[in-house]
C-alpha cells in the first residue's frame, strides 16, 4: 500500500480539495493510448474517406505544375511560382484532414481529465533532467506497465496484421488479372480497410488503459489520516479560531440587534431576566415583528438602550417569556399571541397619545391572556 514520506499508509480517498489542487498543478488523469487511438483512427478514416478527392487534387496539381513551356523552363521566377502554387494546392487539399486530426488530438487530450492549463506544470524542473531519476522512472512499476502495454500493442497489432494478410492474400494476388485502373481502385480499398481494422485494435488497448489511468490517478492522490485531519483544519479552521469567529459573529449580531431597539414601539420585560422589542406598522405589517430579544445581560442592555431612546418598557413576565421562546428575530409573532400583543400595543399607543395630547392616563391591562401552548413558566 502507498506510503508518504513519514511512512504512514495512504488509506483515505482524496478529497474534493485535493483533487482541485492537483488539477491546478496539472496533475490530471491522461491516457496516451486514448490519444494515440483517437488521432490514428480519425486520421486513417479521414484518409480513406478523402482518398478519392485527395488523389484527384494531386493528379490535377501534377498535370498543371509538371507541364511547362520552353519559356517557363528557362525562367527561374516561373519555376518558383509553379512550386509555390503546387504547395498551396496540396496544403488546401490536406486542410480538412489536418483539421480533423487536430480536433481529435484536442478532444482526446481533454476527454479524460478535462481542460487544464497549469503554469506550475509548464515550469521547467531540473530534477527531470537527472539521469538517476530518469533511470528510476524507467525501472519503476509505472515503467514496467508501459513496457507491458508496448509489448501488448506490438503483439496485438502484429497479430492482426498477419491475420489480415493471411486472409486477404488471395485478394491481393488477384489484382494482376485486373485492368490497371480497376486494380488501383481495388488496392486502395484493400489497403484502406486493412489499415482501419489494424488501427481498430488500439481501441482494446485504450479501453484497458483508461480505467487504469483513472485508478492510478486516484491512488497517487490518496491521503493519510493525518493529511486528512490537516486539510480539515486548514479548510475549516482550528477549533479556537472557529470559536473566536463564532464569538465575533455573535457580537456583530448583537450590535445589529441593539441598533434596532430604538425603532421599537415597546419593550416587554420579565422584568429582569428577559426583554423583547416589538414593532408594529399597520400600513406595512400584517402582524407585530420582533426586533430584538435577550436574556440576563443582553436583556439589561436592551432595557438600557430603550431607556436612552425613550421606548416604553412594559412588565409582563408571561408574555415576555412566550415571545422570547416562540418568536425568531426579525420574524412576526405567532398568531396565538395576537390578542395579548394587540391589547399591549393598544395600551402603548394610548400612552403615546396621552404624552403628546394629554387627557386621562391609560392603564395597563391587568391580565394579558397567553395561551397555554405558549406559556413558558420559570
Amino acid at each position: 500500500m502507498a506510503e508518504n514520506q513519514d511512512g504512514q499508509e495512504k488509506t483515505e480517498q482524496p478529497t474534493a480539495k485535493r483533487l482541485d489542487d492537483a488539477k491546478r498543478k496539472g496533475q490530471v488523469p491522461r491516457s496516451r493510448e486514448l490519444n494515440t487511438m483517437m488521432v490514428t483512427m480519425i486520421g486513417v478514416i479521414s484518409l480513406v474517406v478523402m482518398s478519392k478527392s485527395l488523389g484527384n487534387s494531386l493528379s490535377e496539381m501534377m498535370s498543371q505544375r509538371f507541364v511547362l513551356t520552353r519559356e517557363e523552363i528557362f525562367d527561374v521566377n516561373s519555376m518558383f511560382i509553379h512550386l509555390g502554387e503546387g504547395i498551396a494546392q496540396i496544403f488546401l487539399s490536406l486542410t480538412p484532414f489536418f483539421l480533423m486530426v487536430i480536433v481529435a488530438a484536442i478532444f482526446s487530450s481533454i476527454a479524460l481529465g478535462g481542460f487544464s492549463i497549469s503554469a506550475e506544470a509548464l515550469t521547467p524542473k531540473l530534477d527531470k533532467l537527472s539521469p538517476l531519476k530518469g533511470l528510476k522512472r524507467v525501472f519503476s512499476a509505472r515503467g514496467l506497465v508501459e513496457l507491458v502495454k508496448a509489448m501488448a500493442k506490438f503483439l496485438l497489432i502484429g497479430g492482426i496484421t498477419v491475420l489480415l494478410l493471411y486472409t486477404s492474400l488471395d485478394k491481393f494476388l488477384s489484382l494482376h488479372a485486373m485492368d490497371m485502373n480497376q486494380a488501383i481502385d481495388r488496392l486502395n480499398g484493400l489497403i484502406g480497410w486493412s489499415v482501419i481494422l489494424m488501427t481498430s485494435t488500439l481501441i482494446i488497448i485504450a479501453a484497458i488503459d483508461v480505467p487504469f489511468q483513472l485508478w492510478e490517478h486516484k491512488r497517487q492522490l490518496k491521503m493519510t489520516r493525518q493529511e486528512l485531519r490537516d486539510e480539515m483544519k486548514e479548510t475549516e479552521g482550528k477549533p479556537e479560531v472557529k470559536g473566536r469567529i463564532r464569538q465575533l459573529q455573535r457580537e456583530m449580531a448583537q450590535r445589529r440587534m441593539m441598533e434596532e431597539v430604538p425603532k421599537a414601539d415597546v419593550i416587554v420585560t420579565n422584568p429582569t431576566h428577559f426583554a423583547v422589542a416589538l414593532k408594529y406598522d399597520p400600513e406595512h405589517m400584517h402582524a407585530p415583528k420582533l426586533l430584538a430579544k435577550g436574556a440576563d445581560l443582553v436583556a439589561m442592555n436592551i432595557r438600557q438602550v430603550a431607556k436612552e431612546s425613550r421606548v416604553p418598557l412594559v412588565e409582563s413576565p408571561v408574555l415576555a417569556r412566550a415571545i422570547y421562546y416562540h418568536t425568531e428575530l426579525d420574524a412576526f409573532i405567532p398568531a396565538g399571541l395576537y390578542m395579548a400583543v394587540a391589547r399591549l400595543l393598544a395600551y402603548v399607543f394610548q400612552l403615546r397619545a396621552y404624552r403628546t395630547e394629554g387627557g386621562d392616563r391609560p392603564e395597563l391591562p391587568d391580565d394579558l391572556q397567553v395561551p397555554d401552548e405558549f406559556r413558558h413558566d420559570e
